[in-house]
C-alpha cells in the first residue's frame, strides 16, 4: 500500500484509509470516530456486547459488524483496542498482510506487543491518547488537543504522528523501553487522583457535609491548576509549613477510616518534595517526618 498519502496529512484524498476497529469498546469506538472525523472511513468493527454494538452504530453507522479476522481482512488501517494482555495473542491470530498499518491503543505497551503483525510485514505503531474514556458522548470532543504517545520505528513512527495530527492531537514520541514508565506516570496522576478525591468526598460525607463534591470542586481544581502551572511552588498546606501538630491531629482523626496509611505515605512524599525544592527547611522537616513515622508496634513482655 502506498503510504505517501498518509504522510501528507489531512485534506489529501490519497491519505484516506479503510479502517477496521477491534473492538468497539470505550476506546476503540472513540479512536475510530476520530479517524472517521479526520476523513478516513471505518468499514468494519467487531462488537459483541449490546453496549459495543450501540457505540459502533452511533460513531460509525456505515461499518459492518464482523468477527475480528474479517475486520482485519477488510482494513488498510487496523486499530486494535483490546485489554493489554490480549493484544499480542490477537495480533498473532489475525490475517495480517504486508503493507497493512496495525495500531494498538494501549498506553502500557510499545510495538513489541504487535510483533506477530510486524513479522507478517505490517507497519506497526503503538498509539495511545493521554485521556480517560467514560463511554459518554463527550469523549470524542475531549480528544481535541490531547497528547498521544507514539512508538514505532522509522516510517511507522512518521505515519503514527501524521494520524495523531489528523485526529487533532499532539504526538509525543515515547521509546519502546519507556512505555511502562510512561503509563505508570499517567496512572499515578489520573487514576490515583480519582481515588484521592473520592476518599476525601467520603470523609466529608461521613461528617455530615451535604454536598462534598461541590465543596471540594473549587479547591481541587485550583490545586491541580497550580500544580500544572507552578510545579512544587504551587504547594500549600500544613506539610509545606512544617506544621507537625496539625498533621498529627489529621492522623488521629483518620484512624480507622481506611485512609490513614495512604495519608501518611502521601504526606511523607509531599514533605520530601517540599524539602528538595526548598519550600520546607530541614529543621521543620525533621519534626514533620517524626510525626509521619509509622506507629511503633506495641510489644508484650
Amino acid at each position: 500500500m502506498d503510504l505517501s498519502g498518509a504522510r501528507q496529512g489531512p485534506g489529501n484524498a490519497a491519505s484516506r484509509l479503510a479502517v477496521g476497529v477491534v473492538s468497539a469498546g470505550r476506546v476503540g469506538s472513540i479512536v475510530g470516530a476520530a479517524l472517521q472525523r479526520a476523513g478516513h472511513r471505518v468499514v468494519a468493527a467487531s462488537a459483541v456486547s449490546d453496549a459495543s454494538k450501540a457505540r459502533a452504530s452511533r460513531h460509525f453507522p456505515g461499518a459492518e459488524i464482523l468477527p475480528p479476522p474479517d475486520v482485519a481482512a477488510s482494513a488498510e488501517l487496523l486499530v486494535i483496542a483490546v485489554p493489554d494482555d490480549a493484544i499480542a495473542p490477537l495480533a498473532e491470530s489475525l490475517p495480517i498482510r504486508p503493507g497493512q498499518i496495525v495500531v494498538h491503543t494501549s498506553g502500557a505497551h510499545g510495538t513489541a506487543a504487535l510483533a506477530p503483525a510486524h513479522g507478517a510485514g505490517a507497519l506497526t505503531i503503538a498509539l495511545a491518547p493521554a485521556m480517560t474514556f467514560t463511554g459518554r458522548p463527550e469523549d470524542l470532543d475531549r480528544l481535541d488537543g490531547v497528547s498521544w504517545a507514539v512508538t514505532g520505528e522509522a516510517d511507522a513512527r512518521y505515519v503514527g504522528e501524521a494520524l495523531v495530527l489528523e485526529m487533532g492531537g499532539e504526538p509525543e514520541h515515547v521509546d519502546e523501553a519507556d512505555r511502562a514508565r510512561y503509563h505508570a506516570a499517567l496512572v499515578y496522576a489520573a487514576n490515583h487522583l480519582t481515588t484521592l478525591v473520592n476518599d476525601a468526598v467520603d470523609q466529608l460525607r461521613d461528617i455530615g457535609v451535604a454536598a462534598p463534591e461541590r465543596l471540594l470542586s473549587p479547591l481541587v481544581s485550583a490545586s491541580l491548576d497550580n500544580a500544572l502551572r507552578h510545579g512544587d511552588a504551587g504547594l500549600t498546606g500544613p506539610v509545606s509549613r512544617g506544621d507537625a501538630g496539625t498533621v498529627s491531629r489529621h492522623l488521629e482523626a483518620l484512624a480507622g477510616t481506611g485512609i490513614a496509611d495512604a495519608y501518611r505515605a502521601l504526606a511523607r512524599r509531599t514533605a520530601e518534595r517540599a524539602l528538595d525544592s526548598g519550600r520546607l527547611g530541614p529543621g521543620d522537616a525533621e519534626g514533620l517526618l517524626d510525626a509521619l513515622a509509622h506507629p511503633k508496634e506495641e510489644t508484650t513482655e
